[in-house]
Protein backbone atom coordinates (compact mmCIF):
# COMPACT_ATOMS: atom_id res chain seq x y z
CA UNK A 1 0.00 0.00 0.00
CA UNK A 2 3.39 1.87 -0.29
CA UNK A 3 1.32 4.42 -3.08
CA UNK A 4 -1.58 4.81 -1.49
CA UNK A 5 0.27 6.07 1.85
CA UNK A 6 2.54 8.36 0.21
CA UNK A 7 -0.19 10.22 -1.72
CA UNK A 8 -2.01 10.23 1.43
CA UNK A 9 0.97 12.10 3.10
CA UNK A 10 0.80 14.34 0.20
CA UNK A 11 -2.22 15.35 0.30
CA UNK A 12 -2.20 16.31 4.44
CA UNK A 13 0.97 18.55 3.44
CA UNK A 14 -0.66 20.28 1.13
CA UNK A 15 -4.40 20.74 2.63
CA UNK A 16 -2.10 22.10 6.13
CA UNK A 17 -0.40 24.12 3.75
CA UNK A 18 -3.16 25.52 2.18
CA UNK A 19 -4.75 26.21 5.48
CA UNK A 20 -1.82 28.29 6.54
CA UNK A 21 -0.95 30.02 3.29
CA UNK A 22 -4.23 30.90 3.63
CA UNK A 23 -4.42 32.62 7.22
CA UNK A 24 -0.99 34.27 6.54
CA UNK A 25 -2.62 35.95 2.99
CA UNK A 26 -4.95 37.29 5.62
CA UNK A 27 -2.40 38.20 7.60
CA UNK A 28 -0.34 40.06 5.66
CA UNK A 29 -3.41 41.55 3.44
CA UNK A 30 -1.74 39.86 0.32
CA UNK A 31 -4.82 38.77 -2.46
CA UNK A 32 -1.81 37.52 -4.39
CA UNK A 33 -1.19 35.13 -1.13
CA UNK A 34 -4.96 34.24 -1.15
CA UNK A 35 -5.70 33.69 -4.09
CA UNK A 36 -2.84 31.45 -4.13
CA UNK A 37 -4.09 29.66 -0.98
CA UNK A 38 -7.44 29.00 -3.01
CA UNK A 39 -5.24 27.45 -5.93
CA UNK A 40 -3.42 25.18 -3.17
CA UNK A 41 -7.03 23.96 -1.30
CA UNK A 42 -7.78 22.86 -4.98
CA UNK A 43 -4.84 21.15 -5.23
CA UNK A 44 -5.15 19.91 -2.35
CA UNK A 45 -8.62 18.39 -3.60
CA UNK A 46 -7.22 16.84 -6.38
CA UNK A 47 -4.84 14.70 -4.70
CA UNK A 48 -7.38 13.68 -1.94
CA UNK A 49 -9.70 12.46 -4.77
CA UNK A 50 -6.41 10.39 -6.51
CA UNK A 51 -5.87 8.75 -2.77
CA UNK A 52 -9.42 7.50 -2.72
CA UNK A 53 -9.36 6.28 -6.33
CA UNK A 54 -6.21 4.70 -5.41
CA UNK A 55 -7.48 2.61 -2.44
CA UNK A 56 -10.62 1.77 -4.48
CA UNK A 57 -8.68 0.77 -7.20
CA UNK A 58 -6.93 -2.04 -4.81
CA UNK A 59 -10.01 -3.71 -4.08
CA UNK A 60 -10.07 -7.35 -5.69
CA UNK A 61 -12.41 -8.32 -8.93
CA UNK A 62 -15.91 -9.20 -7.93
CA UNK A 63 -19.15 -9.73 -10.38
CA UNK A 64 -19.17 -5.90 -11.32
CA UNK A 65 -15.36 -5.84 -12.28
CA UNK A 66 -14.19 -8.51 -13.72
CA UNK A 67 -10.58 -7.02 -14.40
CA UNK A 68 -10.59 -5.79 -10.88
CA UNK A 69 -10.68 -1.69 -9.89
CA UNK A 70 -7.24 -1.47 -10.96
CA UNK A 71 -8.74 1.56 -14.05
CA UNK A 72 -9.53 3.64 -11.16
CA UNK A 73 -6.17 4.83 -9.84
CA UNK A 74 -5.43 5.67 -13.77
CA UNK A 75 -8.69 7.23 -13.32
CA UNK A 76 -7.62 9.55 -10.41
CA UNK A 77 -3.88 9.98 -12.60
CA UNK A 78 -6.22 11.31 -15.46
CA UNK A 79 -8.23 13.80 -12.78
CA UNK A 80 -5.20 15.17 -11.58
CA UNK A 81 -3.46 15.67 -15.01
CA UNK A 82 -6.46 17.68 -16.27
CA UNK A 83 -6.27 19.85 -13.25
CA UNK A 84 -2.64 20.50 -13.78
CA UNK A 85 -3.06 21.08 -17.67
CA UNK A 86 -5.62 23.86 -16.55
CA UNK A 87 -3.71 24.75 -13.52
CA UNK A 88 -0.79 25.35 -15.53
CA UNK A 89 -2.60 27.56 -18.31
CA UNK A 90 -3.98 29.64 -15.63
CA UNK A 91 -0.33 30.46 -14.48
CA UNK A 92 0.85 31.27 -17.61
CA UNK A 93 -2.13 33.66 -18.05
CA UNK A 94 -1.35 35.29 -14.76
CA UNK A 95 1.92 36.00 -15.65
CA UNK A 96 1.59 37.11 -19.13
CA UNK A 97 -1.02 39.66 -17.54
CA UNK A 98 1.75 40.86 -15.04
CA UNK A 99 4.23 41.06 -17.35
CA UNK A 100 1.88 43.90 -19.12
CA UNK A 101 0.68 44.96 -15.87
CA UNK A 102 3.12 44.49 -13.02
CA UNK A 103 1.62 44.50 -9.46
CA UNK A 104 3.07 45.52 -6.06
CA UNK A 105 4.25 42.33 -4.06
CA UNK A 106 4.74 42.10 0.02
CA UNK A 107 8.33 40.95 -0.51
CA UNK A 108 8.93 40.23 3.20
CA UNK A 109 5.54 38.46 3.54
CA UNK A 110 6.24 36.29 0.29
CA UNK A 111 10.06 35.21 0.98
CA UNK A 112 8.44 33.82 4.58
CA UNK A 113 6.13 32.04 2.73
CA UNK A 114 7.95 30.78 -0.16
CA UNK A 115 10.40 29.33 2.27
CA UNK A 116 8.22 27.83 3.93
CA UNK A 117 6.22 26.61 0.82
CA UNK A 118 9.42 25.41 -0.54
CA UNK A 119 9.87 22.96 2.38
CA UNK A 120 6.57 21.51 2.63
CA UNK A 121 6.32 21.20 -1.05
CA UNK A 122 9.56 19.66 -1.41
CA UNK A 123 8.50 16.63 1.66
CA UNK A 124 5.07 15.96 -0.65
CA UNK A 125 7.46 15.47 -3.45
CA UNK A 126 10.09 13.43 -1.76
CA UNK A 127 7.09 10.87 -0.63
CA UNK A 128 5.59 10.18 -3.96
CA UNK A 129 9.08 10.31 -5.79
CA UNK A 130 8.91 7.26 -6.69
CA UNK A 131 5.76 6.00 -7.77
CA UNK A 132 4.77 3.91 -10.99
CA UNK A 133 0.77 4.16 -11.23
CA UNK A 134 -0.46 6.88 -13.61
CA UNK A 135 -1.96 7.81 -10.57
CA UNK A 136 1.19 8.67 -8.48
CA UNK A 137 2.76 10.22 -11.61
CA UNK A 138 0.51 12.69 -11.73
CA UNK A 139 0.73 13.34 -8.23
CA UNK A 140 4.01 13.92 -7.91
CA UNK A 141 4.42 15.94 -10.70
CA UNK A 142 1.66 18.03 -8.90
CA UNK A 143 3.95 17.93 -6.07
CA UNK A 144 6.61 19.63 -7.99
CA UNK A 145 4.90 22.33 -9.90
CA UNK A 146 4.29 23.48 -6.76
CA UNK A 147 8.20 22.66 -5.30
CA UNK A 148 9.11 25.06 -8.43
CA UNK A 149 6.49 27.61 -8.02
CA UNK A 150 7.63 28.34 -4.84
CA UNK A 151 11.12 28.10 -5.96
CA UNK A 152 10.38 30.81 -8.09
CA UNK A 153 8.31 33.11 -5.66
CA UNK A 154 11.28 32.94 -3.61
CA UNK A 155 13.64 33.65 -5.97
CA UNK A 156 11.90 35.99 -7.72
CA UNK A 157 11.19 38.10 -4.30
CA UNK A 158 14.69 38.00 -3.45
CA UNK A 159 15.80 39.37 -6.62
CA UNK A 160 13.27 41.72 -6.20
CA UNK A 161 13.86 42.90 -3.20
CA UNK A 162 17.39 44.11 -4.01
CA UNK A 163 17.54 45.10 -7.65
CA UNK A 164 13.87 45.89 -8.19
CA UNK A 165 13.84 43.80 -11.54
CA UNK A 166 9.84 42.54 -11.65
CA UNK A 167 9.79 40.49 -14.34
CA UNK A 168 11.52 37.81 -12.80
CA UNK A 169 8.79 36.22 -11.60
CA UNK A 170 6.21 36.18 -14.35
CA UNK A 171 9.28 35.42 -16.33
CA UNK A 172 10.46 32.18 -14.28
CA UNK A 173 6.29 31.09 -13.77
CA UNK A 174 5.62 30.64 -17.73
CA UNK A 175 9.24 28.43 -17.47
CA UNK A 176 7.96 25.99 -14.82
CA UNK A 177 4.24 25.99 -15.81
CA UNK A 178 5.92 25.11 -19.62
CA UNK A 179 7.99 22.55 -18.46
CA UNK A 180 4.78 21.19 -15.91
CA UNK A 181 2.45 21.30 -18.90
CA UNK A 182 4.85 19.44 -21.20
CA UNK A 183 4.81 16.34 -19.11
CA UNK A 184 1.14 16.56 -17.71
CA UNK A 185 -0.12 16.33 -21.49
CA UNK A 186 2.65 13.26 -21.98
CA UNK A 187 1.22 11.56 -18.71
CA UNK A 188 -2.51 12.29 -20.38
CA UNK A 189 -1.05 10.34 -23.67
CA UNK A 190 -0.26 7.41 -21.76
CA UNK A 191 -3.61 7.23 -20.29
CA UNK A 192 -5.61 7.95 -23.56
CA UNK A 193 -3.84 4.83 -24.80
CA UNK A 194 -4.15 2.80 -21.80
CA UNK A 195 -8.36 3.64 -22.69
CA UNK A 196 -7.76 3.01 -26.05
CA UNK A 197 -6.71 -0.41 -24.83
CA UNK A 198 -3.50 0.03 -27.09
CA UNK A 199 -0.79 -2.86 -27.05
CA UNK A 200 1.39 -1.75 -23.94
CA UNK A 201 4.61 0.02 -25.29
CA UNK A 202 7.36 -2.77 -24.25
CA UNK A 203 5.23 -5.04 -25.88
CA UNK A 204 5.39 -6.25 -29.62
CA UNK A 205 2.71 -8.37 -31.17
CA UNK A 206 4.90 -9.83 -34.03
CA UNK A 207 7.66 -10.83 -31.53
CA UNK A 208 5.27 -12.76 -29.37
CA UNK A 209 4.04 -14.32 -32.05
CA UNK A 210 7.08 -15.74 -33.08
CA UNK A 211 8.22 -17.05 -29.57
CA UNK A 212 5.06 -18.54 -29.66
CA UNK A 213 5.58 -20.34 -33.08
CA UNK A 214 8.58 -21.70 -31.61
CA UNK A 215 7.08 -23.54 -28.64
CA UNK A 216 7.00 -27.36 -29.92
CA UNK A 217 3.73 -28.50 -30.49
CA UNK A 218 2.06 -25.07 -32.12
CA UNK A 219 1.32 -24.95 -35.37
CA UNK A 220 -0.04 -21.59 -34.94
CA UNK A 221 -1.01 -18.82 -33.86
CA UNK A 222 -3.84 -15.78 -34.24
CA UNK A 223 -6.13 -13.37 -32.99
CA UNK A 224 -3.48 -12.03 -30.35
CA UNK A 225 -5.10 -9.46 -28.42
CA UNK A 226 -3.11 -7.39 -26.09
CA UNK A 227 -3.90 -4.59 -23.77
CA UNK A 228 -3.21 -3.62 -19.71
CA UNK A 229 -4.86 -2.61 -17.18
CA UNK A 230 -2.94 0.39 -15.75
CA UNK A 231 0.56 0.43 -17.62
CA UNK A 232 1.68 -2.85 -15.28
CA UNK A 233 -0.85 -5.59 -15.44
CA UNK A 234 -0.71 -6.30 -18.44
CA UNK A 235 -3.52 -8.90 -20.51
CA UNK A 236 -3.12 -11.07 -23.49
CA UNK A 237 -5.94 -13.67 -25.53
CA UNK A 238 -5.08 -15.44 -28.65
CA UNK A 239 -6.25 -18.95 -30.43
CA UNK A 240 -3.81 -21.73 -30.55
CA UNK A 241 -3.73 -23.76 -33.55
CA UNK A 242 -2.17 -27.30 -32.33
CA UNK A 243 -2.79 -31.08 -32.41
CA UNK A 244 -0.55 -31.67 -28.74
CA UNK A 245 -1.68 -32.02 -25.25
CA UNK A 246 -3.02 -29.15 -24.62
CA UNK A 247 -2.14 -28.90 -20.64
CA UNK A 248 1.82 -28.77 -21.40
CA UNK A 249 1.51 -26.42 -24.25
CA UNK A 250 -0.55 -23.83 -22.18
CA UNK A 251 2.10 -23.73 -19.09
CA UNK A 252 4.50 -23.35 -21.75
CA UNK A 253 2.66 -20.40 -23.34
CA UNK A 254 2.24 -18.82 -19.96
CA UNK A 255 5.28 -18.89 -18.74
CA UNK A 256 6.83 -17.70 -22.16
CA UNK A 257 4.08 -14.75 -21.68
CA UNK A 258 5.52 -14.73 -17.89
CA UNK A 259 8.77 -13.51 -19.27
CA UNK A 260 7.29 -10.33 -20.67
CA UNK A 261 5.69 -9.01 -18.21
CA UNK A 262 1.89 -10.56 -19.11
CA UNK A 263 0.18 -11.84 -16.37
CA UNK A 264 -3.07 -13.01 -17.56
CA UNK A 265 -3.49 -15.21 -20.39
CA UNK A 266 -6.29 -16.74 -22.12
CA UNK A 267 -5.84 -19.23 -24.62
CA UNK A 268 -8.27 -20.81 -26.90
CA UNK A 269 -6.59 -24.27 -28.55
CA UNK A 270 -8.16 -24.97 -31.51
CA UNK A 271 -6.89 -28.38 -33.80
CA UNK A 272 -5.19 -28.03 -37.14
CA UNK A 273 -8.35 -29.77 -38.76
CA UNK A 274 -10.81 -27.13 -37.06
CA UNK A 275 -9.58 -24.34 -39.59
CA UNK A 276 -10.78 -20.80 -37.91
CA UNK A 277 -11.29 -18.69 -41.10
CA UNK A 278 -10.59 -15.03 -39.60
CA UNK A 279 -12.69 -13.75 -41.98
CA UNK A 280 -16.12 -14.96 -41.65
CA UNK A 281 -15.65 -17.09 -38.42
CA UNK A 282 -15.88 -15.54 -35.17
CA UNK A 283 -14.12 -17.80 -32.69
CA UNK A 284 -15.78 -17.20 -28.95
CA UNK A 285 -12.97 -16.54 -26.35
CA UNK A 286 -13.22 -19.17 -24.08
CA UNK A 287 -12.59 -18.09 -20.60
CA UNK A 288 -12.20 -21.79 -19.14
CA UNK A 289 -8.30 -22.33 -19.16
CA UNK A 290 -7.70 -25.57 -20.77
CA UNK A 291 -10.87 -27.14 -18.83
CA UNK A 292 -13.38 -27.73 -21.78
CA UNK A 293 -12.81 -27.98 -25.01
CA UNK A 294 -15.69 -27.20 -26.55
CA UNK A 295 -15.12 -24.36 -29.44
CA UNK A 296 -18.21 -22.12 -30.59
CA UNK A 297 -17.44 -21.01 -34.15
CA UNK A 298 -20.59 -19.35 -35.38
CA UNK A 299 -19.42 -19.29 -39.68
CA UNK A 300 -21.65 -16.94 -41.53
Amino acid sequence: MKTEKNILIAFILNLLFSVFEFLGGVFTGSVAIISDAVHDIGDAMSIGISYFLERKSKKPADEEYTYGYTRYSVIGGLITTVILLIGSCSVIYNAVNRIITPTEINYNGMIIFAVVGVCVNFCAAFFTRDGDSFNQKAVNLHMLEDVLGWVVVLVGAIVMRFTNFSLIDPIMSIAVSLFILINAVKNLKEVVDLFLEKTPKNIEVKEIKEQIKEIDGVIDVHHIHLWSMDGQNNLATMHIVSDSEPHKLKDKIRAKLKEQGIGHITIEIETSSENCHEEHCHAEFSTNSGHSHHHHHHCH
